[in-house]
């Protein structure tokens, strides 16, 4: 019967195209219609409007109209599709994510869409380039997208946990009990002598080596992990240069060079330390240097926390929203420059004759004036005469206005990345429900057919009313069985549609 329809309406259509490509349809979005012709849904065949076969199931023979239960004001800019030709134009009135749906929804096709979130002013995501060995690909894929597979899920979630490990650890040894351990030895060197007697007295000189100290091999095991995991990542990347020119690379590399400077450091000292002896003047002093250096040194391992950013999808969006935010930033900065130096200014002058004044200087005025545009006020300085109260007054106004300025901006621009993010996330899961859907339908007309026996045994009697030129006219029955009733609403629209007979139902 679908066959025997679609059969009618070709035949139709190639007895009279001019007559189908005019032929007027109705669309009932809802309770609401549009007239359009049937040639200008034509134009795109493989859409759900374009194609017959796809929009037959939505066809009402009693009310001759196809009917949609689907967003309203939406079909302004899905009709503008047909009408102009494959131009997109989101209607002001609706949302993009329920535009967005509604392109889903008519199947106008994934350039179609790609052409509406440009239009958007969504940007493009470029490519992901892999490996063109089969090895290195999917270690790349486990060791760099962690939603590829669950083996990529598993190393990604050892990978947070060691980062939480060593960022604790780098907190817990800053502890006054366990910092005094570490470091109160340091100055102990004055106890060794040049006694014979007294060689067995050298361990106490010696300050305990920060080698068997917990928290140097806890150290010791995150950063095995962390260098193992770089080394195979950059083996595995399809691009040296690229991988060596990724901020994130970067940041790993500088989380792991600390801990390979206070090892050498450490080692270094172990081999000096049976000779200190007869240096412990310069000794000590060159000991403390050292000491503050692998202080700093060891504040770069802080970065590691940066490290996060590759397994948590907040992180990512907070970091491209401050890159897209830059000039807004700069902008930012600029008016609190322009603010300090003109409050710290102010206020100088209008205290300059009070003995009680905080300000000493205009350089010294400066911290008052961010701390009260940024309204944090501690307090440690502050105005006493009548003119530098109104001034700070006046500071802690311009600050809250000339931070409000740039903010809805940036507000914006992480609204932005975050829908981005979401509606990514929504394409691969609709993308994997329509696989799974497509998988279930193939076995589930099997087992369709036998439920409709009912339906097998439905017969239209249609008879057909032809007049011909020489007046007599004949009658005609048609048969038609309906498998389904999908397949019943397409043989009776294949019906109306021929314009050569009268047909009577």
């Amino acid at each position: 019967a679908m066959a025997a329809a679609g059969d009618e309406e070709e035949d139709a259509a190639a007895a009279n195209p001019g007559a189908m490509h005019h032929q007027r349809v109705l669309i009932n979005i809802s309770g609401l219609r549009f007239e359009t012709q049937l040639g200008t849904l034509n134009q795109f065949p493989d859409t759900l409007l374009g194609d017959p076969d796809k929009r037959i199931r939505y066809f009402d023979p009693l009310r001759n109209e196809y009917f949609f239960d689907r967003n309203r004001p939406s079909f302004d800019g899905i009709l503008y599709f047909y009408q102009s030709g494959g131009k997109l134009r989101r209607p002001v009135n609706v949302s993009i994510d329920v535009f967005a749906d509604e392109i889903r929804f008519y199947q106008l096709g994934e350039e179609a869409m790609e052409r509406f979130r440009e239009d958007e002013g969504f940007i493009k995501e470029e490519e992901k380039p892999l490996p063109r060995n089969e090895f290195q690909r999917q270690v790349w894929l486990i060791f760099e997208y962690p939603e590829s597979s669950s083996s990529a899920r598993a190393i990604a979630i050892v990978s947070v946990l060691v980062i939480l490990i060593s960022i604790i650890t780098f907190c817990l040894e800053t502890l006054p009990e366990f910092r005094d351990e570490r470091e109160m030895p340091v100055p102990l060197p004055p106890q060794g002598g040049g006694l014979n007697g007294t060689p067995g007295d050298s361990p106490p000189m010696q300050p305990p080596s920060s080698l068997a100290d917990p928290f140097f091999i806890i150290e010791t095991t995150c950063v095995i992990w962390f260098t193992f995991e770089l080394l195979v990542r950059f083996f595995a990347c399809p691009s040296k240069p690229e991988f060596s020119r990724n901020i994130m690379n970067i940041i790993d590399i500088v989380a792991i060079i600390p801990y390979f400077i206070t090892l050498g450091t450490e080692l270094a000292h172990e081999q000096q330390q049976p000779g200190a002896g007869s240096s412990n003047g310069g000794g000590g002093q060159q000991q403390a240097m050292s000491l503050a250096i692998l202080r700093v040194i060891r504040l770069v391992r802080v970065f590691r926390i940066f490290k996060l950013s590759r397994h948590s999808k907040g992180l990512q969006i907070l970091g491209q929203t401050l890159k897209a935010s830059m000039r807004e930033l700069g902008l930012l900065i600029f008016f609190l420059f322009i603010g300090v130096i003109l409050f710290s200014s102010a206020v100088y002058f209008a205290e300059a004759d009070d003995p009680e004044s905080h300000f000493s200087s205009i350089p010294d005025a400066f911290w008052w004036a961010v701390v009260t545009m940024t309204t944090v006020g501690y307090g440690d300085m502050r105005p006493v005469t009548v003119g530098g109260k109104i001034v700070g007054s006046l500071c802690a106004i311009a600050g809250v206005l000339t931070i409000a300025l740039p903010v809805p901006v940036i507000v914006s621009n992480f609204s932005y990345f975050y829908h981005r993010e979401t509606d990514h996330e929504e394409q691969a899961i609709l993308k994997d429900e329509h696989s799974s859907v497509q998988g279930s339908t193939a076995g589930g007309e099997v087992k369709r057919r036998p439920s409709k026996n009912s339906l097998n045994k439905s017969v239209v009697h249609l008879e057909n009313s032809e007049e011909f030129n020489n007046g007599t006219s004949s009658l005609e029955k048609a048969n038609i069985k309906a498998k389904s009733n999908v397949d019943l609403r397409k043989s009776l629209y294949a019906l109306c549609l021929d314009t050569s007979r009268e047909t009577d139902l």
